[in-house]
């Protein structure tokens, strides 16, 4: 495991995936390649640690616990009542059931890097 310095760790995945505007959706398979290049695992090695985090936090919301990544953020489940909305279509008033839903929060970290 390294121990560089938060900000470094979070320059070197700047611009992953992105185009020259910076603007592109960042795939599971180039986030698996960027980790395979960096620490000399083979894609499907790398693909399998990556699908295994996402596994983490699934398992982890699911059951309702939060997940905190340091440096990264926090994933917490938030519960949101029943609430009544209108169809764009008819206007007519309709009920939206209570759901579970996923926030994330960014780290002080994530913030200072998005925002320099």
């Amino acid at each position: 495991m390294s121990h560089e310095p938060r900000d470094s760790a979070l320059s070197r995945w700047k611009g992953l995936g992105s185009d020259e505007k910076g603007l592109h959706i960042t795939t599971t398979n180039e986030i698996a390649d960027k980790i395979a290049a960096e620490h000399g695992l083979t894609k499907v090695q790398s693909k399998a640690v990556v699908e295994a985090v996402f596994s983490a936090i699934t398992a982890a919301a699911t059951s309702g616990a939060e997940t905190s990544i340091p440096g990264f953020g926090k994933f917490k489940v938030k519960d949101t009542p029943e609430r009544e909305a209108r169809n764009p279509a008819t206007g007519a008033t309709i009920k939206v059931a209570a759901q579970k839903k996923v926030a994330f929060t960014p780290a002080k970290a994530l913030k200072d890097a998005l925002n320099k």
